[in-house]
């Protein structure tokens, strides 16, 4: 393992050979508090080094704070149903991935103007307020003037409207993190567009939803409030708030050696069945034209498949044969537009049909797929 110090960052990284695990490193280091930045911006990579510390790592005597930024993604909370809070086709087509995690709260669009913080301690020791307070004091050691504070929702507004960062956490039976961002010069052209859904109005879940707010960016306010400036900013005010004098430890959250069982964690959280299969039950009551018809579309959804479709079709537009051999196909599949359409593909070769009604199906399928 290499450890090199420069300007006040150490590098982890496994280009030597490994002599000790992270979690063993923090303890030989022997440090009541402890300051770490992310070297990667994947979202899936940063997710599981969160729950790898949470999981392994010691911090019953010890608090930590993680710096970490994505590229384009939308991260969903733990009980959220993401067809009703991000604009999933609209994703599809920008290259825009989805993820899951492990902690609760709403929906938050990250990219490289937006600074992701995590503060780990023991569950006891567990206060957003004081973590909060660490951010509106590193803003305000930089713009005495800024007019930052946290809401009584754990946000933190500026001016006393916009909100700039949100909060969310996971505790455990002994740890726990609090993280939160900060909109540094998120791209605002397409915030409002990917978490605005296309489908909500035809869902009906008990899953929790996100709180709309206004926001804006603190580059908007002054040029000078860059993310690595307050990154800098608020690993100094930890620093000080928690009485510690420490180097920002830069980890490669994709290094196996440093962080066993960290590849497997990374690798959970890629799955469909955790973005979407977790998605708590819920109904879908749409009506879709087709050729001029109204067709009314019922589906209930559990654990992301379809566990039951039914369509009121007029009799002289398609027979109800071919529409309970249709929505059958369905029962049972990923509530998911390219599952759909492969299985309608195979439907459509494998049942004898006119081409008058194979045509029919083809836009039905495109119907049903407009609200995945």
């Amino acid at each position: 393992m290499i450890l090199r110090l420069s300007n006040r960052a150490c590098v982890l990284s496994g280009s030597a050979r490994l002599k000790s695990t992270l979690s063993t490193f923090f303890d030989e280091m022997g440090k009541a508090g402890i300051v770490l930045k992310s070297a990667s911006t994947g979202i899936f990579e940063n997710l599981a080094l969160e729950d790898w510390i949470h999981d392994r790592v010691d911090l019953q005597n010890r608090s930590m704070l993680l710096l970490w930024r994505n590229s384009p993604v939308v991260v969903i909370g733990r009980h959220q149903n993401p067809w009703q809070e991000c604009n999933l086709p609209l994703m599809r087509r920008l290259g825009i991935p989805l993820a899951r995690r492990r902690s609760g709260g709403g929906t938050v669009f990250h990219d490289f103007g937006n600074i992701n913080m995590t503060f780990f301690t023991s569950k006891k020791k567990y206060d957003r307020h004081r973590n909060l307070k660490v951010v509106t004091r590193a803003l305000k050691a930089l713009r005495p003037d800024l007019d930052v504070a946290a809401s009584d929702r754990f946000d933190i507004l500026l001016n006393g409207h916009y909100k700039i960062s949100g909060t969310a956490a996971k505790l455990g039976r002994t740890s726990a993190y609090h993280h939160c961002t900060l909109l540094c010069s998120v791209d605002r052209s397409i915030l409002p567009s990917v978490l605005k859904s296309n489908t909500s109005e035809v869902i009906k879940s008990s899953a929790t939803p996100s709180v709309p707010s206004p926001v804006k960016n603190l580059l908007d306010v002054d040029p000078t409030l860059d993310s690595n400036t307050i990154m800098d900013a608020i690993a100094s005010q930890y620093s000080n708030e928690f009485g510690f004098d420490s180097p920002v430890i830069k980890v490669d959250p994709t290094h196996e050696g440093l962080m066993p069982g960290i590849h497997k964690m990374a690798q959970d959280l890629q799955t469909w069945e955790w973005i979407y299969g977790r998605t708590p039950k819920f109904s879908v009551c749409s009506s879709i034209v087709v050729e001029d018809v109204t067709i009314k579309l019922d589906m209930d959804i559990k654990n992301g498949a379809v566990e039951q479709c039914a369509m009121e079709i007029p009799e002289n537009w398609l027979p109800s044969e071919m529409v309970n051999e249709f929505t059958s196909t369905l029962n049972g599949s990923k509530y998911c537009p390219n599952e759909t359409a492969v299985l309608v593909a195979a439907f459509m070769r494998t049942v004898s049909m006119t081409a008058d009604v194979a045509v029919k199906i083809h836009r039905l399928c495109a119907g049903v797929v407009s609200v995945m």
